[in-house]
């Protein structure tokens, strides 16, 4: 136990800016020298760990032990869920099957790319972070993309701007849960006001992806589907966050809009289809398309989407609200600090060994899955030497992204952060979803950086008299907005395609358009603030 120290310059604006070096350096290294994430983020957790003990004064030994329990945290709560995640995406393919389930996905949105786009990456990417999340989305969706002939680069573009607004409800509402825990306010409101700030935000991503791959050619007969894609998803997304709590919005947002595009389609098509870059498709490419997915056979279809229904079946008993499975803990470990920001509060570094969280229900799925598939002794270690392969830099990343975190946190930085921050006054409005944008880029997680910064966000709204929900879920939110440039989604995400370990590319290419959505959630925040604050209160203050 130690006591954080807030302002160990005599300039609280000279503190501020140390304490975003870490920040400062991970950008730089990752966007402007071009380095891999898994070495960008080892030197920026020994900055961390340095600017920690010399200037915060955090001592030498619980410094170390916090950044081994946050990499711990990031080997079992992240590294766990991703690998058994491609490890069960690379026996699709191995197996054929993925390439059954893209030819019948395919003749269901027919050769336009704009079909396709809010079929694959916006509906089955939000089912997909929904179950697992943390850059399995986009690891899974690129290919498809690609598949149907858009370049690499803006596929993997593409699936990242589509997989925002599911991200705080993300692997079973795992950032929720997270953030209720550290902020100590009510599970169910917290999920009911990320869902309002969700649902305002969810209706522009359909017309942002639109635009992407197909350009301004694109709206001219696409603008029913950027309607119904983003309503669809709405409509199963925000009465779930609200009244059932943060489990299965995504899950039941993503079918829902599944359901609403497949009607649009059976009742209106766009008179000319279109490729990517707006192309007009031929006739005999759509026929082609058409053709390739009703050559199947019922079996083979059944075939094809049967480890998804594993995967939603398994992981959804498994770690939903009525499961206690992912309660059972064998140890923790823990260190703890006095609180610089708020009198009395403990700030802990613990590392919760929990054997059947959510990776332990994925990679159960995919022995179910094995089992059904049947997959030759070959394809078996051809599936782990692949995904050894893909992996093994974005595990690194898992390891010390999370000792970064961890530290930033224990140490006292980020408090001292939020103190700088909090001067700014009535205006921290516009700054809170901003810091839940870089705590992503920092931690590359939602749930993390929840953890990071939640409780500062709620005692900063106490000081200003915001409304108690809206500084917390405008962090979360903001996280959401900054996942395409966050160092460990990207490793995960590319790890299906030819940038492995070039991740500072695509954090480049995804950076502008995250900013304009950064802007997007601001206004939103805005209107919360100053139009409904109601919806943003508490009927009684949280226990």
């Amino acid at each position: 136990m130690f006591d954080q120290t807030l302002n160990p310059f005599a300039s609280t604006f000279a503190v501020w800016l140390v304490a975003l070096i870490p920040v400062v350096v991970l950008l730089f290294l990752l966007a402007v020298l071009r380095m891999t994430a898994w070495l960008a983020t080892s030197i920026g957790s020994i900055v961390t760990l340095l600017l920690g003990i010399l200037v915060w004064g955090m001592p030498v030994g619980l410094g170390i032990q916090s950044y081994i329990f946050g990499s711990l945290t990031g080997i079992w709560a992240v590294d766990w869920i991703t690998f058994w995640g491609v490890v069960l995406f690379n026996t699709l393919v191995l197996t054929g099957t993925f390439e059954s389930f893209r030819a019948w996905l395919t003749s269901q949105g027919t050769a336009d790319v704009r079909v396709q786009t809010l079929l694959f990456a916006w509906a089955f990417g939000a089912l997909l972070e929904g179950l697992v999340g943390f850059g399995y989305p986009w690891a899974v969706v690129a290919p498809i993309l690609i598949a149907v002939r858009i370049p690499d680069l803006d596929a993997i573009r593409v699936a990242a701007i589509a997989n925002n607004a599911p991200v705080s409800y993300g692997a079973l509402g795992v950032p929720i849960v997270a953030l209720a825990a550290v902020t100590g306010l009510p599970l169910m409101a917290l999920s009911a006001s990320i869902g309002h700030i969700v649902a305002i935000l969810a209706l522009a991503p359909p017309w942002v992806l639109i635009y992407l791959v197909a350009g301004r050619a694109g709206f001219r007969e696409g603008w029913p589907l950027a309607i119904v894609g983003s309503l669809g998803y709405i409509a199963g997304q925000f009465p779930v966050a609200v009244y059932l709590g943060p489990y299965l919005p995504d899950i039941t947002g993503s079918i829902v809009c599944f359901a609403c595009l497949l009607v649009l389609l059976k009742l209106w098509r766009p008179k000319q289809l279109l490729g990517y870059g707006g192309v007009p498709v031929s006739a005999a490419d759509e026929a082609a398309a058409v053709a390739a997915g009703k050559a199947l056979p019922a079996g083979e279809i059944f075939r094809a989407w049967l480890p998804f229904i594993v995967l939603i079946v398994v992981v959804v008993l498994w770690t939903g609200p009525w499961s206690n499975l992912p309660k059972i803990s064998l140890f923790s470990l823990s260190v703890a600090a006095h609180s610089s920001l708020t009198p009395g509060a403990i700030v802990r570094a613990t590392f919760n060994f929990a054997p059947f969280i959510g990776g332990t229900a994925i990679c159960a799925s995919w022995i179910v899955v094995a089992l059904l598939l049947r997959p030759t002794g070959a394809q078996l270690r051809e599936v782990f030497s692949r995904t050894f392969h893909q992996m093994w830099g974005a595990l690194l990343v898992g390891v010390f992204i999370f000792g970064l975190a961890y530290v930033f946190n224990y140490s006292g930085m980020a408090a001292s952060l939020a103190n700088g921050f909090s001067a700014i006054g009535p205006w921290f409005i516009v700054v809170a979803p901003i810091l839940g944008w870089i705590g992503v880029a920092l931690s590359g997680s939602n749930t993390s950086t929840n953890a990071m910064f939640g409780a500062f966000q709620v005692a900063v709204g106490k000081l200003l008299g915001f409304p108690p929900l809206l500084l917390p879920s405008l962090n979360s939110v903001g996280a959401e907005i900054g996942k395409p440039i966050a160092p460990q989604t990207a490793s995960v995400g590319v790890s299906t395609s030819r940038f492995v370990r070039d991740e500072g590319q695509i954090i480049r290419h995804n950076m502008g358009w995250t900013l304009i959505l950064l802007v997007y959630l601001i206004l939103i925040g805005l209107i919360y603030f100053f139009l409904a604050p109601g919806v943003m209160s508490l009927a009684a203050p949280p226990a």
